[in-house]
């Protein structure tokens, strides 16, 4: 060497380009680019492409032979160079609680048609008037619809548990035993307050009637049910115009109670014998996880006894069970779970579209507010529509339907609390609710519908304030 080389120090502000092509090589690199544009517009970084080149086994003789490149680093950097960067939206992930409207109707027809056997029934409970002014027989329907209300709520909760957990198998050892036990309990309140000897036959096959359809609501067997349910719902339907002779009457009871515990029997049998995903791999739920959803469907259950008999319970002979009330409230719960799904869905989605903690809650309290008063809306017209058909039924005051709208919210905020696994809240205010309502009735206040409309409207609050703290947080919608 004739002398030492000089080192040119680096220049700062050079700007670092990819390695240069050849010539002859760089329509071999553009084809190629054409050929990985989705890899190269996707990728974030080189390495990225070079990753996949190496996964599709180049090697660096070939990378040199076929680009002019080195290795699969310098042809990575250039197809990075050449293809403009996207970067596309994932395709929307499936609504996991999008539900048929068909099913809606269905569970609003197969939880209403039940109120036409009371239509159906009305011969067997013509024993006078009883303590209070109400008809005879009345405390034994009351005591075992609470007891039937009470357990199975509870019931139901557990089975879905073992559902969950074990299958349809566990599910069915579970009714199958639950089931008959709550029928034997709701008869025996029955018994215990005694009656007319009709009414109390009504409130047993009611006891049993609620238990084995508790069985095929909970298997999913929907269907099933309306159609063991239309010899009431013919004759019913047939009572509120005219008046079936007494023993067609109760042969139509006798055969819809006679097919739902068929039914409902052969259902458990084949359930136990499906094998469950999870069958024998979960330990059974304590039974104690399920006693605030019992206690919920107490509570409920005293509201609405009391929302139907609080004014012949106050007024004597002079008032008439608000039965219309009890219809509508049954035919909504249709309507109420299938709000109860849209506000999951669009809580989800609310939750896809907020970066943080208040814009999640400002969002979540919105859906809160227009699924209520969807919900609301829809008793509104069930409440009118039913007083309209109902025969002799006069237009509800204004304060009975406020009454009656509030306890609708107190039911769907309750509902919505326990979809979220919260349940001792709602049952507790619900529990309260109902003894508030009971102690107005013992102190004889002037308007038990005014009482109502107070006592459930301060619980509607109570609860909409516990589901707003619970739904703002981004943990409660996974």
């Amino acid at each position: 060497m004739s002398g030492p080389l000089r080192l040119v120090p680096p220049d700062p502000d050079a700007v670092h380009e990819l390695p240069a092509v050849r010539p002859r090589y760089g329509a071999a690199v553009d084809e190629l680019a054409r050929e990985l544009a989705d890899v190269c517009a996707a990728a974030v970084h080189p390495d990225e492409i070079a990753a996949v080149l190496e996964a599709d086994g180049l090697t660096s003789e070939q990378i040199a032979g076929r680009y002019g490149l080195r290795d699969s680093f310098e042809l990575a950097a250039a197809l990075y160079d050449r293809v403009p960067r996207a970067h596309p939206e994932p395709p929307p992930a499936p609504d996991p609680w999008r539900t048929s409207p068909g099913l809606v109707l269905l569970r609003s027809l197969v939880f209403t048609l039940p109120g036409l056997g009371y239509a159906l029934g009305a011969p067997l409970m013509s024993g006078g008037r009883g303590a209070g002014g109400l008809p005879g027989g009345t405390a034994a329907l009351v005591a075992a619809a609470l007891t039937a209300w009470a357990w199975n709520q509870g019931l139901a909760h557990r089975a879905y548990l073992r559902l969950a957990s074990g299958g349809r198998a566990a599910a069915g050892r579970c009714l199958r035993t639950g089931a008959p036990l709550g029928g034997l309990l709701a008869t025996v309140a029955a018994l215990a307050f005694g009656g007319p000897a009709g009414a109390v036959a009504f409130a047993v096959g009611q006891a049993l009637y609620l238990s084995a359809a508790t069985v095929l609501l909970v298997l999913g067997r929907e269907r099933l049910l309306l159609y063991t349910l239309l010899p009431v719902a013919g004759g019913g339907a047939a009572a509120l115009v005219t008046d079936p002779p007494p023993a067609l009457a109760a042969g139509l009871l006798l055969a819809t109670l006679a097919g739902v515990l068929a039914a409902s029997s052969f259902q458990c049998v084949l359930a136990r014998r499906e094998k469950g995903a999870g069958a024998g791999g979960t330990a059974a739920p304590s039974p104690l996880a399920s006693l605030p959803y019992g206690l919920f469907g107490l509570g409920c259950g005293v509201l609405t006894a009391v929302a139907a008999l609080g004014d012949v319970v106050r007024h004597g002979s002079r008032a008439e069970p608000a039965g219309p009330a009890v219809i509508a409230l049954t035919l909504s719960m249709g309507a109420a779970e299938w709000l109860l799904y849209r506000f999951r869905s669009r809580a989800l989605a609310a939750l896809g579209r907020t970066t943080t903690t208040g814009a999640l809650l400002a969002r979540v309290a919105r859906v809160l507010g227009g699924c209520l008063a969807a919900y609301l809306a829809a008793l509104a017209v069930l409440v009118l529509a039913a007083d309209a058909v109902w025969p002799g039924g006069p237009a509800p005051a204004a304060v009975h339907l406020a009454g009656l709208l509030a306890l609708g919210a107190v039911l769907w905020t309750g509902l919505l609390l326990q979809a979220y696994g919260v349940a001792w809240p709602p049952a507790l205010l619900c529990l309260a609710a109902g003894a508030a309502e009971t102690a107005a009735l013992a102190a004889r206040l002037p308007s038990p519908a005014a009482a109502q409309l107070v006592v459930c409207a301060c619980t509607t609050a109570a609860l909409l304030a516990a589901a707003t703290a619970l739904l703002g947080r981004i943990t409660a919608h996974r």
